[in-house]
């Protein structure tokens, strides 16, 4: 199979995941709960974890790196601290519903700042417009949908002169993309660790500016005394059992992306790309979501055919072996903002693992599944 849909979740992981996961299965209990070397070994592997996400991210104390079930559990603790019922808050156009889903729950007026794909110059100046006197901001760093790099910096940087909390969405930014969180001075930030990390699933990542309100509580094997949850970090946000294999696979994964490094990565991806998009261009019937200026664009191709249907051609090429992804990719807003709402788009999506081989293939398979009757 030429899988193309690692937006959602990767599938082609370093051979280190797995074998770190298993270990963890048979070698490690929980942290926190026991001086015995199976608790130790948890204890251990937790912070490691923490240390080399928060060297790769820029994050000054380890214990600002909460570990999460995925990017979703970290943008609702975020947005449950940033947010009360009936405050303005200013999102992009291009949020996933993990945020706006989010916000709605939480009952907030969810202003949107919405701009035109690929044009950043636009998104600086509608942000520029609508901060003033709103609450918080939330703004995804790549879309899900587009790969659009919006413009992260110069919004925190508006944000910060506002007086305006700011939460980022580094869901399909982290380990492709620099994310210096130190000088974003951004309040939270919050990513899945099965996406651009590598990571196993049920892993996610929030980094925290300050010191929020734990959103559920339970056990923590520290403070036990105290009915209250522990007011430090990570432990005031860390109720329960840790997904010990999954932390174990995730620091294997970040360990890859650092040697790897995020430019390296995001050149391959870039490469491949804009190679699939020229193989298509000239297709007829086929409309491509691209930016031409590639330093707004990741590895993410939205396109769809005229007269097909987008989960019918993503059906054909699942049959011939080729894994996309079709419709709305829970992204309705991207959709309505960038003027593909009717029936959404394919999306292809790529990983450091896939090959110019992968590409050629899928661009073929793409155009006979076209011509099928």
């Amino acid at each position: 199979m030429i899988y193309l849909d690692c937006a959602a979740t990767s599938l082609q992981k370093p051979a280190q995941v797995s074998r770190a996961m298993l270990r963890a299965i048979h070698t490690m209990a929980s942290p926190g709960r026991g001086g015995h070397p199976a608790s130790m070994r948890a204890a251990e592997t937790a912070f490691q974890c923490r240390s080399e996400i928060a060297d790769l991210f820029h994050v000054g104390e380890p214990e600002r790196v909460i570990f999460t079930i995925n990017a979703t559990h970290g943008l609702n603790i975020a947005i449950c601290n940033m947010v009360s019922p009936g405050d303005r808050v200013v999102v992009s156009g291009y949020e996933h519903n993990s945020v706006m889903r989010a916000l709605h729950l939480r009952g907030a007026n969810i202003d949107v700042a919405a701009s035109p794909l690929f044009d950043k110059e636009a998104a600086i100046h509608i942000f520029r417009r609508k901060l003033p006197g709103a609450k918080a901001a939330v703004v995804c760093h790549v879309s899900n949908v587009f790969g659009y790099i919006l413009p992260v910096d110069e919004i925190a940087k508006l944000c910060e002169a506002e007086g305006v909390p700011l939460l980022i969405d580094a869901s399909q930014s982290a380990g492709c993309l620099p994310i210096d969180f130190a000088a974003l001075r951004a309040d939270f930030v919050a990513m899945p660790g099965h996406t651009g990390l590598l990571g196993p699933q049920g892993t996610g990542v929030l980094l925290c500016r300050n010191v929020p309100r734990p959103v559920f509580a339970g056990g923590t094997g520290s403070e036990s005394m105290d009915i209250e949850m522990p007011q430090y970090l990570p432990d005031r946000l860390e109720a329960g059992t840790h997904n010990i294999p999954g932390i174990a696979g995730l620091l294997e994964g970040v360990r890859w992306v650092k040697k790897k490094t995020e430019p390296s990565i995001l050149a391959h991806e870039r490469t491949l790309l804009y190679d699939l998009a020229d193989r298509l261009r000239g297709v007829d019937g086929v409309e491509m979501f691209l930016s031409p200026d590639k330093e707004v664009q990741t590895g993410v191709l939205s396109f769809r055919v005229r007269g097909m249907d987008c989960e019918t051609l993503a059906s054909r090429l699942a049959e011939k072996q080729v894994a996309v992804r079709a419709g709305y990719h829970c992204a309705p807003i991207a959709h309505r903002t960038a003027g593909t709402i009717e029936g959404g788009t394919v999306r292809v999506s790529i990983s450091p693992f896939n090959t110019q081989a992968d590409i050629a293939s899928a661009a073929e398979r793409i155009k006979i599944s076209m011509k099928k009757a």
